[in-house]
């Protein structure tokens, strides 16, 4: 009996300690607030951390797919009696490689510069058809260029070089391999002009002179002073800000470059991403939670809003700099970022795009799964687990004064290939962000375990007591005092109990310092 009583009562005490203790550090948020704070601290871009190397050297394959479109009826277009008619080819697949190169800590480990050198390595797996053997027929875009130059030049002068280009066989439309329009040709009209202007580069290709390049140097906040900042740029090309557009806003280098964000993330924010290709930083917003190999994600997107006219998004106006010809939704003119060429940026078949855009064409349906642009970020790191960026290159084909070969022309913003770049993290690194993730929550949900092992014990207690006096042969007080002398069971049962609590703790505190080398 006596040591039934001291059963009860040392389990009766425990439980009630360790369920208070376990509701007062859930209320306060202890734990989570430690491991909060040891993650924000090391989830910087620091010298030594397992962050930091990966942001160096991605481990994840980085692929990018070209989509080139192919006229099939130059004539009847250029004549003006039909459509461009155009069919999909591809995709064309490499490998690219992107490490950072001249990695350099600046004030005082506060920000970080670096260069992010890309190559790129042709994967015949993972593509349909033979860049060297396909052939495409599409705009003869040094000849647009050209033209797109000589506006406002006077009717005789773009009428010479009109002749000129005539008696040298350059038409509107021209057909290369698809190797060709990607790394590059020998151009006949950019060859001629190289005689005139001898800086003129003589070949031509989409993707010319960017093996093996940069495209400048950022520098980049470590997130040490404050975790919100952790990979935001500072400088681009030594540059707060742009100066090629017209507002300010426009002008403004924010957010990341993508590879990486603050922890903690919420569905409501708004994530800024700057784009070098496009000269300009995007916004996305969150779109549904998605899991990747076992991994829980936020999938953020590009809205509407991004490539929204100006007239429709007050927030894009500095983005038109011809004020009377601004384009409508879904395109961005950024000839002033490809030295004057008129080419158009958006995303893959016009998706989000103006109707007009679309039906213009023969052969553009814009579908959301294929077309959309969206990043796969775990939200208590803000590491992207998967990340497709879709974008097509277009070029503004307009009526030019002097040039007969475009008087049939009408504005029609014409596709030449979009590309879709994409990374799924690796089999090592989600297995040590799954590792990471399940000590953060364990961590965090410490003081409930508290709680139901102190639910657990009370429950015991209640269970011996209706046991004890179900067993009594007869009615007796029951003594506490009595109980609380048994102290030889008391105090080996309390002993036990405390070990237990004491080795929880501890484990918890090794928990805490393996997450950090996690």
């Amino acid at each position: 009996m006596r040591k039934g009583s001291c059963c009860m009562f040392t389990s009766g005490v425990v439980g009630a300690v360790l369920l208070i203790m376990g509701i007062g550090l859930f209320v306060s948020g202890l734990f989570q607030t430690l491991i909060h704070n040891k993650l924000k601290g090391e989830i910087t871009l620091t010298e030594g951390s397992k962050i930091f190397a990966s942001w160096k050297n991605p481990p994840p394959p980085v692929y990018i797919q070209f989509f080139f479109f192919n006229l099939t009826n130059p004539e009847e277009f250029l004549k003006g009696e039909a459509k461009p008619r155009l069919t999909e080819m591809g995709p064309y697949t490499f490998r690219q490689y992107r490490p950072k190169r001249n990695v350099t800590f600046v004030d005082n480990g506060k920000k970080v510069s670096a260069y992010t050198v890309k190559s790129f390595v042709f994967l015949p797996e993972k593509s349909v058809g033979d860049p060297k053997v396909d052939m495409v027929t599409t705009v003869n875009i040094p000849a647009v260029a050209v033209m797109n130059r000589l506006k406002g030049m006077g009717f005789w002068v773009s009428s010479g070089v009109s002749m000129y280009m005539g008696s040298i066989g350059t038409t509107l439309f021209m057909t290369h391999t698809v190797e060709e329009m990607l790394w590059g040709f020998k151009d006949p009209l950019l060859t001629r002009l190289k005689t005139i202007k001898p800086d003129t580069d003589e070949y031509f290709g989409l993707m010319r002179n960017k093996n093996g390049s940069d495209d400048g140097e950022f520098v980049y906040h470590t997130g040490k002073q404050n975790y919100l900042d952790f990979g935001r740029i500072y400088t681009w090309k030594g540059e707060k800000m742009l100066s090629i557009w017209k507002s300010n806003q426009s002008n403004m280098i924010n957010g990341s470059d993508g590879s990486g964000f603050h922890p903690f993330l919420s569905k409501e924010e708004r994530l800024n991403v700057f784009t070098p290709d496009l000269c300009r930083s995007i916004h996305m917003r969150f779109e549904k939670e998605v899991e990747v190999k076992g991994i829980p994600a936020y999938r953020f997107t590009p809205p509407r809003a991004v490539l929204a006219s100006g007239k429709n998004n007050p927030e894009n106006e500095g983005f038109c700099l011809t004020p009377k010809n601004c384009l409508d939704d879904g395109v961005l003119d950024v000839s002033v970022c490809r030295n004057g060429a008129p080419v158009v940026v958006s995303f893959p078949h016009f998706h989000l795009g103006a109707e007009r855009y679309a039906k213009a064409i023969d052969g553009i349906s814009p579908v959301h799964e294929r077309h959309q642009t969206f990043l796969d970020l775990n939200p208590t790191m803000g590491v992207p687990v998967r990340a497709m960026k879709r974008a097509q290159i277009n070029i503004h084909l307009e009526r030019v004064t002097g040039f007969p070969l475009t008087r049939n022309l009408n504005g029609t913003i014409f596709p030449i290939l979009f590309l879709n770049e994409s990374v799924v993290i690796d089999d090592a690194s989600a297995a040590r962000i799954q590792k990471l993730l399940l000590i953060v929550t364990l961590v965090s949900h410490f003081p409930l375990v508290l709680g139901a092992l102190g639910v657990i014990l009370l429950l015991v207690c209640i269970i011996l007591v209706i046991r004890f006096y179900q067993n009594k042969t007869e009615v007796k007080r029951f003594d506490f005092a009595e109980a609380f002398r048994c102290s030889p069971v008391s105090s080996a049962l309390t002993n036990q109990l405390t070990k237990l609590v004491q080795a929880c703790f501890t484990h918890l505190t090794s928990v805490i310092r393996f997450s950090g080398n996690a």
